[in-house]
């Protein structure tokens, strides 16, 4: 069974703003990724929100960025919360994250801002960075 993670906002950012990094290899995996992603309407909503307001930086124009959201949405895992477990991290805003990541039993958040993810642990889910998840699923040594 393929690793399931969720995919904070960030990291999304980093991959559309360069080519170079590890965000942009992982997101470059899909949709034949040897993991999966999970997805829930707020998260979707975050994307919709945040991804546009970059697209100027990343040189996309507002249809690449939406033709990128709809090909997520359409690989994803969908996901409806029906249960809260604030407040456990330190940022109010990534606790949807975390909530996603408890209802689709992931192993994994991805995310660069991983001190904001705190009593994640309880949970049974690491909070990685793109570099290690490429490490851990084997794309990297």
């Amino acid at each position: 069974m393929k690793p399931q993670i969720v995919l904070d906002t960030n990291v999304l950012v980093a991959a559309l703003r360069s080519r170079r990094g590890a965000a942009f290899h992982l997101v470059s995996l899909l949709p034949a990724a040897p993991f999966e992603i999970n997805l829930s309407v707020p998260l979707v909503f975050e994307y919709e929100e945040v991804l546009p307001q970059h697209r100027h930086v990343m040189g996309l124009a507002l249809t690449d960025i939406t033709d990128f959201l709809d090909f997520l949405c359409s690989i994803a895992h969908l996901h409806e919360i029906f249960f809260l477990w604030r407040p456990t991290l330190t940022d109010p805003a990534d606790e949807m994250l975390l909530e996603l990541a408890v209802k689709a039993r992931c192993q994994y958040i991805v995310t660069y801002n991983t001190r904001n993810f705190r009593g994640a642990e309880q949970f049974g889910i690491a909070i990685v960075t793109p570099k290690t998840l490429l490490e851990i699923i084997g794309v990297l040594p």
